[in-house]
């Protein structure tokens, strides 16, 4: 069985992306607010250990609009073509019923996805891992997340798309590490409890 991990960058008070999808403030440091040399690198080597990657349609176009082509920009970093190029090569699979058509070795799942995430934790092979608000929060709420990735960024925006949707009944975790990221971005992992 597989093990399904939901990681992403969150504000201090709990939110994926502020009001207006706006992700302004997920790097945590610098004047356009990108990532730590050092927490993108954390980032790579999450990807790098997942098998697959499951994506909502919002994070898929966020994505997809940017790392298909990350290498080739002019001011590319070495981490930043690395990164680009493992996120192009790696199998994932996109929720959407809006979209018709997916790229760079990606395949489109139109119907249940509680249904196809299920079954695909069910097959052997390695991490997955999930992300997007509205397809983690779907995979929540059935139980299917074992363990939740959260890196804090110390910003707070009063509001937005949450981490964390409503649930039907708790979930207790365990904590099985934190680390501090440059300019105050705290990564905590828990397990859930099974």
């Amino acid at each position: 069985m597989r093990k399904l991990i939901f990681g992403m960058n969150v504000t201090l008070d709990g939110y994926i992306a502020a009001t207006g999808d706006d992700l302004g403030w997920s790097g945590g440091e610098g004047p356009d607010s990108s990532p730590s040399a050092e927490l993108f690198q954390w980032w790579y080597d999450q990807m790098r250990a997942s098998d697959l990657s499951l994506y909502g349609r919002k994070l898929w176009e966020t994505m997809s609009s940017h790392w298909p082509t990350g290498d080739q920009r002019p001011n590319a970093t070495p981490a930043e073509i690395a990164f680009a190029r493992l996120w192009r090569d790696m199998p994932k699979v996109v929720f959407s019923s809006t979209i018709d058509k997916v790229d760079w070795n990606t395949r489109l799942v139109t119907g249940d996805a509680v249904a196809e995430i299920a079954r695909l934790k069910a097959e052997d092979g390695g991490p997955m891992d999930i992300g997007g608000a509205t397809l983690a929060g779907a995979a929540m709420r059935a139980g299917l997340i074992d363990e939740y990735a959260l890196v804090t960024v110390p910003v707070l925006v009063g509001g937005g798309t949450p981490f964390f949707t409503a649930l039907d009944s708790w979930v207790n975790l365990n904590l099985v590490e934190t680390r501090t990221f440059p300019g105050g971005v705290m990564l905590t992992r828990y397990e859930t409890r099974r």
